[in-house]
């Protein structure tokens, strides 16, 4: 099979000619139709997350066709269409895991981090950490729901903002693949959305207000009105304090990044009248059971870009430029 390869962190993907990975027990073999590019897979390549499996497939927003099941996989069937998460495993019996909390499970495996990912052919995964899929969607448009957003409906239950009477102005911070999803959930609920992005980026800003941004500036403006939420997608430490200036009392800043640059000190006055600042880490399977079918029933749409496995180094550094929109996927 073909695959793109990261040997070095800090160096381009190789593509190369491998063999195809044995199922093996409680694992699926998946023929791989698309996967989603993801800033996480510039933290890995770029060194940002330290100590990858190498060499190594990144990619975690996997779609693709079950070919073969291993020995014990129960819930899925040769030729059905599944997803795979950056979740990849955990233990299953710590603390973390027997609360409910598996996101947060200390000997959790991640998909394109110690586990070979999608941007390949073919891949394994362990079944009980895939999901079935949506038939609403095409593969290229749901791979970016596969972290994306599921990060971004994460992120979005930890703001607070299922209470639609407390969370009516929802503040977002970086407007690229997660962002341009999760806007769409806000704005169902009729929750007016204040859209962040770096200066100087009007096709961002046209994008949010296209997709019903009450209103859009760039991270270092002020909102005309406080926030009772505020989102941070970019990994951009020095947004937390800004942030945290346009919440309301008791309002809440979301680190929703799995990587993000040191945070700056900021008087405790800002962060006074029971204001709070927590992060998203990772995922949970029940968020992509709760997220996936609600996302097809409100018709959730994200702007793809797709490219060529042969061109996946293209697509990480337009990401990491921000040369489009919406959010890039690779196709097979």
């Amino acid at each position: 099979m073909r695959a793109m390869v990261l040997e070095q962190q800090q160096q381009a993907l190789v593509l190369k000619e491998l063999e195809i990975p044995k199922c093996l027990a409680g694992q699926v073999l998946i023929k791989v139709s698309a996967c989603g590019v993801c800033r996480t897979d510039l933290h890995v390549v770029d060194g940002d997350l330290k100590d990858p499996k190498l060499p190594l497939i990144p990619g975690h927003q996997i779609v693709g066709e079950v070919i073969e099941l291993g020995k014990s996989v129960i819930g899925f069937k040769v030729g059905q269409r599944v997803g795979v998460p950056w979740l990849g495993s955990t233990c299953g019996h710590c603390f973390f895991c027997d609360k409910n909390q598996e996101n947060l499970c200390d000997r959790a495996c991640y998909t394109g981090y110690q586990i070979n990912g999608g941007f390949a052919e073919y891949c394994v995964a362990d079944a009980r950490y895939c999901f079935p899929l949506p038939q609403q969607y095409s593969d290229l448009q749901i791979a970016p729901l596969l972290c994306a957003g599921l990060i971004g409906y994460r992120a979005y239950k930890i703001a607070g903002c299922k209470d639609l009477q407390e969370c009516k102005k929802l503040g977002l911070y970086g407007f690229g693949a997660a962002a341009h999803i999760l806007i769409q959930l806000a704005v169902f609920h009729h929750q007016q959305v204040y859209a962040f992005t770096r200066k100087g980026d009007e096709a961002a800003q046209k994008f949010a207000l296209e997709l019903g941004a009450h209103w859009v500036g760039n991270s270092s403006e002020s909102p005309p009105d406080a926030l009772d939420a505020a989102i941070i997608f970019a990994p951009s430490g020095e947004l937390v304090p800004q942030a945290l200036k346009h919440i309301r009392k008791g309002g809440r800043v979301v680190c929703a990044g799995i990587h993000m640059s040191d945070i700056p000190s900021f008087p405790y006055e800002d962060l006074w009248g029971e204001r709070s600042i927590s992060s998203v880490a990772n995922l949970t399977r029940q968020d992509g059971e709760e997220f996936l079918p609600l996302a097809a029933s409100l018709s959730i749409h994200s702007e793809v870009h797709p490219y060529a496995l042969e061109d996946t180094n293209q697509a990480l550094d337009d990401l990491r430029s921000g040369r489009f929109t919406g959010a890039a996927v690779i196709t097979l």
